[in-house]
């Protein structure tokens, strides 16, 4: 209990002081946040309006809080490894080490094709509504918190679903599912799949092929890996048997003669 709430302790030291320096420079954050949305209007025509007064507070107070894990992840992931380490043989050790790294390396990859490709067709999908309608003109006026909450949304949705591959592999390696099941049931995964992408995305086909495809082709490489891992236990239960049998056969051999 005094490790667990030790390595608690430092990870929620390392949140707040994640969340007070991406506080400190919210600003920058949300310019950085809002490029996609500024891309996606004319040129000298984007703007961000707030319709209640403390709006933009709370906007940098979800900038500082969402940054700020990002940021100190890392060392919140390494305290947990820290923590739950002692307790591994070496095996499962060498085994989990991989899903550890991959999670954050996926997450990003997801987040990245959210920000860069997702959002900017997102957004100028959104604003082509915009217009003329009864001979008023309907104009863009997104809300700093709204639209704080759509990029969160995107980034979350892309990078937690960029993780299925780890979630399966995990499944597989605690023996929950095993390939032949998945490759069974890969018609169901495909509209599960399509499916997810409808329900992430906004309503535009385009983006949501956009996650579908690399959706798609993460579970493809999740069966490949799966098969390799397979692959690599036979190899590695097949030479613990070679070694069982060799102190066995050495006995035999040096029983004396009757």
């Amino acid at each position: 209990l005094i490790e667990l709430r030790s390595r608690l302790m430092r990870s929620i030291f390392a949140l707040l002081v994640g969340f007070g320096v991406c506080f400190y420079f919210a600003d920058p954050i949300l310019g950085f946040l809002v490029q996609p949305l500024k891309d996606a209007f004319p040129e000298g025509e984007g703007q961000l309006i707030f319709t209640k007064l403390p709006e933009i507070f709370f906007v940098e107070l979800k900038i500082g809080l969402f940054a700020g894990f990002m940021v100190s992840f890392p060392i919140i992931a390494n305290q947990m490894w820290a923590f739950i380490a002692p307790g591994l043989y070496a095996q499962e050790k060498k085994a989990f080490l991989p899903f550890l790294i991959a999670t954050p390396v996926l997450f990003i990859g997801g987040a990245a094709l959210a920000y860069y490709v997702v959002m900017p067709l997102a957004f100028l999908f959104f604003l082509g509504f915009g217009g003329e309608a009864g001979g008023l003109e309907v104009q863009a006026l997104p809300a700093a918190g709204e639209y704080l909450s759509l990029v969160m949304q995107f980034i979350m949705a892309f990078g937690l679903t960029f993780l299925l591959p780890v979630l399966l592999m995990l499944l597989h390696r605690a023996g929950i599912v095993s390939r032949q099941q998945l490759v069974a049931a890969r018609r169901y995964v495909i509209v599960g799949i399509v499916a997810l992408a409808a329900i992430v995305t906004p309503p535009d086909p385009g983006t949501q092929v956009i996650l579908a495809v690399p959706l798609l082709l993460l579970f493809e490489g999740s069966l490949l890996l799966m098969r390799l891992q397979e692959r690599s236990m036979r190899k590695s239960k097949a030479a613990e048997g070679a070694e069982a049998e060799e102190p066995a056969e050495q006995t035999a051999g040096e029983q004396p003669a009757e």
